[in-house]
């Protein structure tokens, strides 16, 4: 099973550079938001507009003005990124030595950042939710709603 980390590793310099108060341009973020793999994340509440409207609002140190429950939400989950880096990068990490070698599939594994679900499939992908990766401070071991994060994965790889 083939693992893409496009989307991921566009966040990682997104929170890196807000983390080091660079500048990020707007469109950098409507290239990220715009993305294929986040089309699954979006809904009335959520659109490709309060992706890019969240990250700028962090980028420029601003609040959300009328968010949705649904920005309020993501906004928050990129705060925590950014509050705690050393864990982002552990789960960073988690995600990166993944093997999914031995798994016979076509569908394409992507983590993505996501505001509500654990995952999104369709017929050619799979889409885990980055945010909903959970690093045991005292193990180091990575759990999905307390199913160990490769297990999770691989249960996921095997629904049709």
């Amino acid at each position: 099973m083939k693992i893409n980390y496009e989307i991921i590793e566009m966040m990682v310099f997104f929170w890196d550079q807000v983390k080091n108060r660079e500048k990020i341009q707007d469109a950098y973020l409507v290239e990220i938001a715009n993305k294929k793999e986040l089309a699954m994340i979006y809904d009335e509440e959520f659109t490709r507009d309060s992706f890019r409207k969240v990250l700028s609002a962090i980028s420029n140190k601003e609040l959300l003005s009328s968010p949705t429950k649904a920005e309020s939400r993501f906004w928050n989950l990129n705060m925590w990124m950014l509050e705690d880096m050393e864990n982002m990068q552990s789960m960073l990490e988690t995600v990166k030595k993944l093997n999914l070698d031995d798994i016979d599939s076509k569908r394409t594994l992507h983590f993505i950042p996501a505001h509500l679900k654990e995952s999104y499939s369709n017929d050619d992908a799979i889409y885990i939710n980055f945010f909903k990766i959970f690093i045991d401070p005292n193990s180091g071991s990575a759990q999905i709603s307390g199913v160990p994060f490769e297990n999770y994965v691989r249960g996921k790889a095997a629904e049709k």
